[in-house]
């Protein structure tokens, strides 16, 4: 039986709108194991798809639906920021949202160090992708290190380094203990921030690292660590950038201001209006002054 990849991307969609799961996953699969590009495949729709990579891609579609797997663990891969970085069991995939707080990161680098080479740290990496694409966006300005907890999480990040050809220097510790004696201008973290009593969609539960998923019993854990112990290793001058949950702002604002009373702290929405990132602007009241 001749399959196009129209018909081949149809029958995927009935099976994944069956299973109530998101109907983008057909596209992601296709694409693929099509090994065509966006562009490539819209002009080959009507063409027949070769029947090993059909029965790969269905084989793929059912392990997402009845199996729970996520698609990011089928394929490999994710593309964040415009870089493909690998994803396994052993970090969390990187979200859509997660790209806003990288692209906050460096306008706030151009608007407070204006090109000058900085020290920047990235807490809890997992797969890297923070501290990899701001070094990708600046490999000339930013020196860039990167830690976790995870031994297996941080050998992801390092093959995704490599891949990328971004120069990181990664230590295995938690949170800011392997830190310890080092000076840094920009702290940048997205910490695992769901609370334990939260119930999470199983196909997140089940397939990705819970070390990286749930914040103690508030979700605020790390946070209340990380702002504990930043001033050790900030610099009198320097930047924390937080990505958090979405009910989380106001706590979390309170808990920095108690530990930097003169900081500037401020709460970003993300492109679904929810309430994001947060960020504590340390030792530039001069520049604040300015602006004012």
């Amino acid at each position: 039986m001749t399959i196009t990849y129209r018909k081949a991307l149809d029958e995927a969609n009935k099976i994944i709108r069956k299973s109530g799961k998101e109907s983008s996953a057909a596209k992601l699969l296709l694409l693929h194991f099509s090994r065509l590009e966006p562009n490539e495949l819209y002009l080959k729709y009507e063409n027949t798809m070769p029947s090993s990579d059909y029965e790969a891609f269905i084989e793929a579609v059912l392990a997402h639906t009845q199996k729970n797997i996520p698609v990011q663990h089928l394929i490999g891969y994710v593309y964040f920021y415009g870089y493909k970085f690998i994803v396994n069991e052993d970090v969390l995939i990187p979200r859509f949202e997660t790209e806003e707080l990288v692209a906050n990161v460096l306008m706030l680098y151009d608007e407070y160090f204006a090109g000058k080479k900085i020290d920047l740290v990235d807490i809890g990496t997992g797969s890297g992708c923070l501290a990899i694409t701001i070094k990708k966006e600046e490999p000339e300005n930013i020196v860039a290190v990167a830690t976790d907890i995870s031994s297996d999480a941080l050998k992801t990040a390092e093959l995704n380094a490599r891949n990328l050809e971004a120069d990181i220097e990664f230590l295995t510790g938690d949170m800011l203990e392997p830190l310890n004696g080092r000076k840094f201008d920009i702290i940048v973290s997205n910490p695992p921030y769901i609370p334990e009593s939260e119930i999470v969609d199983s196909i997140i539960y089940d397939n990705e690292p819970h070390v990286a998923l749930f914040g103690g019993e508030d979700g605020l854990r790390f946070y209340r660590e990380i702002l504990f112990k930043a001033h050790i290793i900030l610099k009198d001058k320097a930047i924390i950038a937080f990505e958090h949950g979405y009910d989380k702002a106001e706590e979390l604002r309170s808990i920095a201001k108690h530990h930097f009373p003169n900081a500037l702290i401020y709460t970003l929405k993300d492109m679904q209006e929810k309430d994001r990132m947060t960020f504590v602007i340390v030792g530039f009241q001069d520049k604040l002054e300015e602006s004012d």
